[in-house]
């Protein structure tokens, strides 16, 4: 039988620990009043709230369910995480709500007075979408847009990932828990002890924030912004604290930095892990990476070479004339953004010819390398999935010849084959349902929607990317969906960063039944 009540008690710790996080950032707010900054004192009072109803949710979870026998087996685990995100959403959205309801000045057509928008821009926060419904960014507290890059950084590496790395309790069903939420397709341990390497994943992930930081502020950013911002690259997440995205500092400087971390960010942890023990050579011989780098760098050539002779338009508003330095700049940085999922945008890509847009929609789906704060398909399963084509193609016309498949000098044994067939099958067809559902729900309320809006914004939140093209292109966003279509959209996000099966099995009885 399903072990329930070890589920709640673990997600009980769970809601401890995020709220513990929101106390955190409301203390910081609380100092921010004292230093005078009194249109923090709102925001502050808003996090404090919220973190006290998520200690007492979580407290009384775990008290009701302290004796419940501790055995934590897959399909635990597959429920945990489920409900880590679909339910920690919820609870990493409070703060937002309460927050509008508490300001007076904050009128009812406002964003965050609709709990669905809140929930949306909380689960755009923990899959690292970057998806927003928010304009007029910069005039929000300071301690809820960083709570809300907070959300970012924790869902990067995944906050389950740190509760495993935090907590013994969960002792050999830490290992479980870790290689379901993991991104990728085969998470890649770089310790025998699971709660070691989700340590350790940490700690590399601690060391590249507090670099970009430093680069970012030594590039002319305040430490604010240069915060919030690190916390979005390195969860390859989008949220910045301007409408106008990195575009609104207009600074090359900080774009070759996000640039290069972003791509960091792109690639799978544990080949960091492998550097830090000087293994540089088995790092090279990565497959996955090589591919991962050689499309990174073919898709900035395509797009920089389509916009070479068309002027661009920054997202401040600003034209600039078409020149090579100019498309290069803006091209590199809008398909690594894409193709690593972070979402950051300095121009708007909308305006930008056929070529380009196309190049940076087969971005999307790629997406970043498994084991990565990424989202899209992933590299690897692009990869396999070409191979597994190309031996079908050849037994068309070779039937007698056996040729096994190999990633790095490894055969790849059918059922991993099936395995990413099945998955790249299924992230195509909810992406079509995805479309067909925003298509069908903004109609029956009266709102038009054209196939590329429904289109691009299905794949870039079940890719977690964040902007797409048309109506939630690089300067607009998704406040004007209807609260239906924003439930698909958030249900999408959820798909996507768990990537499908964690999810999709909550709807199989036999899950339940334990059949």
């Amino acid at each position: 039988m399903l072990n329930v009540r070890y589920v709640l008690n673990q997600f009980g710790l769970l809601c401890i620990v995020l709220s513990a996080v929101q106390l955190v950032i409301a203390a910081w707010g609380w100092l921010q009043v004292a230093m005078g900054h009194a249109a923090e004192g709102g925001a502050a009072n808003a996090l404090a709230l919220s973190a006290a109803g998520g200690i007492v949710v979580g407290g009384v979870l775990w008290l009701l369910t302290r004796t419940a026998s501790k055995t934590l087996e897959r399909r635990e685990a597959l429920l945990l995480v489920a409900m880590g995100w679909l339910v920690g959403a919820a609870l990493a959205g409070l703060p937002f709500f309460v927050w509008a309801l508490l300001r007076d000045d904050v009128g009812a057509d406002h964003p965050f007075r609709s709990p669905i928008n809140c929930y949306f821009e909380a689960m755009s926060g923990l899959t690292t979408t970057g998806a927003t419904v928010l304009t007029g960014i910069g005039e929000l507290p300071k301690s809820i847009l960083l709570w809300r890059a907070m959300t970012h950084w924790l869902g990067g590496l995944g906050i389950v990932v740190l509760f495993v790395a935090v907590l013994p309790s969960l002792g050999a069903g830490g290992k479980k828990l870790f290689r379901v939420e993991a991104p990728g397709p085969e998470p890649e341990g770089v310790h025998p002890h699971i709660r070691e390497t989700a340590r350790i994943l940490w700690f590399i992930y601690a060391g590249l924030t507090v670099g970009e930081m430093i680069a970012l502020r030594i590039a002319g950013m305040s430490w604010f912004d240069s915060v919030c911002h690190t916390f979005a690259t390195l969860a390859t997440g989008g949220f910045s604290t301007r409408d106008a995205s990195i575009g609104a500092y207009n600074s090359s400087a900080v774009d070759i930095i996000i640039i290069v971390f972003m791509i960091f960010a792109g690639v799978n942890f544990g080949l960091y892990y492998r550097l830090i023990r000087r293994r540089f050579a088995s790092v090279w011989k990565d497959t996955e990476l090589r591919v991962y780098l050689a499309i990174l760098l073919i898709g900035s050539a395509l797009v920089s070479l389509a916009i070479m002779s068309s002027p661009i338009e920054l997202t401040t508003g600003e034209a600039v004339e078409p020149s090579v330095a100019g498309a290069l700049r803006h091209g590199v940085f809008t398909a690594v953004s894409v193709q690593t999922t972070t979402g950051f945008c300095s121009a708007d890509f909308n305006q930008w010819p056929y070529l380009a847009k196309a190049v940076l929609i087969l971005l999307m789906f790629v997406g970043a390398s498994a084991g990565s704060t990424g989202g899209g398909i992933k590299v690897i399963r692009i990869w396999i999935t070409a191979k597994v084509i190309l031996a079908e193609i050849e037994r068309a016309f070779r039937p007698n010849v056996v040729r096994p498949i190999k990633i790095g000098g490894a055969s790849l044994d059918p059922q991993h084959r099936l395995g990413t067939i099945a998955y790249v099958l299924g992230i195509v067809l909810i992406f079509a349902f995805g479309t067909f559902a925003l298509i069908v729900f903004e109609q029956a309320s009266g709102h038009t929607i054209d196939l590329t809006t429904a289109g691009s914004a299905s794949v870039a939140t079940l890719c977690n990317i964040g902007p797409g093209l048309g109506a939630v292109g690089a300067v607009e966003n998704y406040a004007d969906f209807t609260g239906a279509s924003k439930i698909v959209m958030s249900a999408l996000m959820a798909l996507g960063r768990l990537e499908v099966f964690a999810l999709a099995i909550l709807f199989f009885p036999r899950f339940w039944s334990g059949d």
